[in-house]
């Protein structure tokens, strides 16, 4: 019986050094579908940020880009990736159902992948390959009929599928880890929480700089701004209903400047833009390319992000990194990411909402607050970090696939 128990005490110890002895060479096949030229948004971004620091940290392995159409060559970040187009583009749920359980495993097959990397919230369910998934966010959940139908539909049918299907899932937030395993009764030791990062290009603005970026878009006046998408779940409608009480409350000389693509059921933000007293200080700027960004949100006099849903929130981190204050909401995951550098409010209460804009405008110490507590709370979320997390994941993974 002892020499029983001693032969498991050093299986056990084997097992648990295994994390830390060098892998074999690997090839970790990784989903690159959202990287599109001059298109990046928060998924894209977190795919480039991370699969370009897995490659360069980690040469010994090789790492296999998988994507849905012709590519620039600028997201070959190293020697040791592999590229490989895979009919066809994936933009349809038809498509994606294509892509993912009739492409992806001919692929992972044919080029020999030891591992899948997915930072879409998708991944193959016919695949036999080990997978990693990243999961942002279940609004869909939440949220179904602000979803197209045919996405409605195909998240309804998939997204638990998947969520059972990898062997490993990671979450942008501790707020849409617990979402997902409450919902879909995941458990919760399958999911490791990482988060999102910026770039570097997100810095703090001269006043000169800020007087040049304000004459430039909002008549030199100061201006409340707004970053994202637009579609109902961002709640700019109720955002647009709450400057105008904020207007009439001050007469304050400010603009609301709204940077942001036109996604879907945007009838409300037209009609609150028709029906506003205050439109001619208004203005819609339509998809905010890269290089202006950084330098829009660093001339606000506050990032206004008053979100129903979010599984992380970047923009809330982007605005920490220039040094601007929030107005965010008390919901989800925004809490989380702003902590105490951020007027919280209830998303759904346009005078909250308004009173919340009015304290920022009218007190520049607590401008000043916001910024300090920004500086702090922007200290825990690094692409780093989520790099960290990532390759842990990818590790043990290996080690109980090879275990």
């Amino acid at each position: 019986m002892e020499k029983d128990n001693g032969i498991w005490v050093w299986l056990f110890i084997f097992h648990s050094l295994a994390n830390f002895l060098p892998l074999g060479p690997m090839r970790i096949a990784i989903n690159t579908r959202f990287l599109i030229k001059g298109r990046l948004e928060g998924i894209g971004w977190f795919t480039w940020e991370v699969a370009r620091r897995l490659a360069l940290q980690h040469p010994e392995h090789t790492f296999v880009f998988l994507f849905d159409r012709p590519f620039d060559p600028s997201f070959i970040p190293a020697d040791n990736v592999e590229t490989v187009v895979i009919f066809p583009p994936a933009r349809h749920a038809l498509l994606w159902w294509w892509w993912f359980e009739i492409a992806i495993p001919r692929a992972l097959k044919k080029h020999k992948i030891d591992l899948l990397l997915s930072p879409d919230g998708y991944c193959s369910l016919r695949a036999p390959t080990p997978t990693v998934m990243v999961c942002h966010d279940i609004a869909h959940h939440h949220y179904p009929a602000q979803v197209p139908f045919h996405g409605r539909v195909f998240y309804h049918y998939f997204v638990p599928k998947y969520l059972k299907r990898a062997e490993r899932i990671i979450s942008v937030s501790t707020f849409t880890k617990l979402d997902i395993v409450e919902h879909y009764d995941i458990s919760a030791a399958k999911i490791k929480v990482a988060c999102n990062g910026v770039r570097k290009e997100f810095q703090v603005l001269s006043d000169a700089q800020k007087k040049a970026i304000k004459a430039e878009y909002s008549e030199g006046q100061d201006y409340y701004f707004y970053l994202g998408s637009l579609h109902p779940r961002k709640n700019v409608a109720r955002l647009i209903e709450a400057f105008g009480l904020f207007k009439q409350q001050t007469n304050a000389p400010i603009k609301l400047l709204i940077g942001g693509r036109l996604a879907w059921q945007t009838g409300e933000i037209k009609t609150a833009l028709e029906q506003s007293a205050v439109d001619k200080d208004i203005k819609l700027l339509g998809y905010v390319d890269d290089s202006s960004l950084p330098d829009l949100l660093g001339a606000a006099l506050a990032l206004t992000y008053p979100s129903l849903f979010e599984g992380f929130g970047v923009p809330l981190l982007e605005a920490m990194h220039v040094e601007v204050p929030i107005l965010t909401s008390n919901l989800s995951s925004l809490p989380e990411v702003a902590g105490k550098a951020a007027v919280l409010v209830d998303p759904t209460d346009t005078q909250a909402m308004a009173t919340a804009l009015k304290r920022i405008y009218e007190s520049p110490s607590l401008r000043e607050d916001l910024i300090a507590a920004g500086r702090i709370q922007r200290q825990k979320f690094s692409w780093d970090r989520a790099t960290e997390v990532v390759w842990k994941s990818l590790v043990d993974l290996s080690a109980l696939q090879n275990g």
